[in-house]
């Protein structure tokens, strides 16, 4: 029978903080609240997620806003991290060439807004930081001085692709699950030796570069020459979910995709139209962009510096749940967090959850999840799970050598369900 390990899942058991929920686990996650708008991806596309290959010339590039007109002297740094997350036990020396940090050094003042904020861009491989190996790094911002107190920390890939993935996504072939599940089998084709894949090889697979989604596997179904194969029918699968609500904020002039009101006076304020959750319990073909987000100002330039801050307003309507249900707003913009910041209010009199996030000028996903007992995570209460919903699945293989004491990111796969 197949091993597997499943470190989160769309539904899964977990405990609720404002904190990491393990130390020794490291998250995409904002530690100060004056900074916003974290965005990371390879710079050939602004839309994709932080994976490059080694040594190719590809960069990732990182950018943030901090709220006030701060000048603040911020710098960076990388750790090679394990594919679960856990700090690699190897020396900054077997990873990294060049410095140990480097100063961001590239920051410009917003102009013509009313919230002021100062925007930060930086980017490497450069001659300062050098990866050396491939695999999962966690990237360290911080103020001068102060490596050990970051104010955010960031996931990216860097991939070797010494081997070849191929996805195929299918409806569930459980019976019971095939309307509301999606199956992802994955095959690895590689043409160098590879002892013991049981131990040596680790695949992951995540939904739409959600980590809450995540599942990890140990063991293929099947070994071959040259092959893994991993299809298990049972453990391959992943809800459908449905398609991400979305809205559009890129004018604050004129009304947008969802929004309902702008009011613009000392702050910017936007009330969205009211949500329902028993809508969504049919399936609705909707374009999304699986997540997302995308700063952009359609009455400005530049929205680096241009696009303005908007205090965003959801409400959603339904009838209130037991007393230990929480519902949370989450997407990519917030890393899918269950903090205070994404979490709504129950208001009995409109008999609806109401919240407000600060989000800067733009076109955002995003979902509601409703979570009981602080521990059971899932969806589909409000949102529903299809087989139809076009989803993408991120596949990451990791290897480690014989007598290595890291794991290797050696092939990455990105696929959307309407290319089967």
């Amino acid at each position: 029978m197949i091993r597997m390990i499943l470190f989160f899942g769309m539904i899964l058991f977990w405990t609720k903080s404002n904190g990491q929920q393990n130390p020794s686990i490291q998250e995409n996650k904002i530690f100060k609240n004056t900074i916003l708008s974290v965005q990371a991806y390879n710079s050939n596309n602004e839309e994709s997620i932080p994976v490059i290959q080694l040594n190719n010339g590809e960069e990732i590039i990182i950018e943030f806003d901090e709220l006030g007109r701060a000048n603040s002297n911020y710098q960076y740094s990388i750790e090679h991290c394990t594919s679960d997350w856990k700090i690699s036990p190897i020396s900054k020396l077997d990873y990294s060439g060049g410095f140990t940090s480097d100063r961001i050094s590239d920051y410009k003042l917003s102009f013509n807004t009313l919230t002021k904020y100062t925007h930060y861009k930086f980017n490497f491989p450069n001659t300062r930081i050098i990866p050396k190996i491939a695999g999962n790094y966690i990237v360290k911002v911080f103020e001068s001085g102060k490596e050990k107190n970051p104010v955010f920390t960031q996931r990216i890939y860097i991939t070797n692709n010494i081997a070849t993935v191929n996805i195929d996504i299918t409806p569930s072939e459980q019976v019971n699950k095939r309307n509301t599940h999606q199956k992802v089998n994955v095959n690895l084709s590689h043409n160098f030796p590879i002892s013991n894949p049981n131990t040596d090889l680790k695949v992951v697979i995540m939904q739409n570069f959600n980590a809450l989604t995540a599942k990890s596997f140990t063991q293929p179904t099947y070994i071959r020459n040259n092959s893994l194969i991993y299809n298990d029918m049972i453990m391959n699968d992943f809800p459908g979910g449905s398609e991400f609500r979305k809205f559009d904020i890129r004018s604050l002039r004129f009304k947008g995709i969802n929004v309902q009101d702008i009011f613009r006076d000392s702050t910017n304020r936007v009330i969205l139209v009211v949500d329902d959750a028993n809508s969504r319990f049919r399936y609705t073909s909707q374009f999304d962009e699986n997540g997302n987000f995308f700063i952009q100002n359609q009455d400005g330039r530049n929205p680096k510096i241009d696009a303005d801050y908007v205090n965003v307003y959801f409400r959603l309507k339904t009838v209130k749940p037991e007393p230990n249900v929480r519902i949370y707003v989450i997407g990519r913009f917030n890393n899918y967090a269950l903090t205070n910041q994404n979490e709504l209010k129950y208001d009995l009199q409109s008999q609806s959850y109401f919240g407000n996030i600060l989000l800067k000028q733009g076109l955002y996903d995003y979902k509601y999840l409703w979570v009981k007992d602080a521990q059971l995570a899932d969806e589909n209460p409000i949102e529903g799970n299809f087989y139809e919903t076009e989803n993408t699945y991120q596949v990451f293989f990791y290897y480690t050598k014989p007598g290595s004491r890291w794991e290797e990111l050696i092939s990455y796969s990105n696929v959307n369900t309407t290319k089967r």
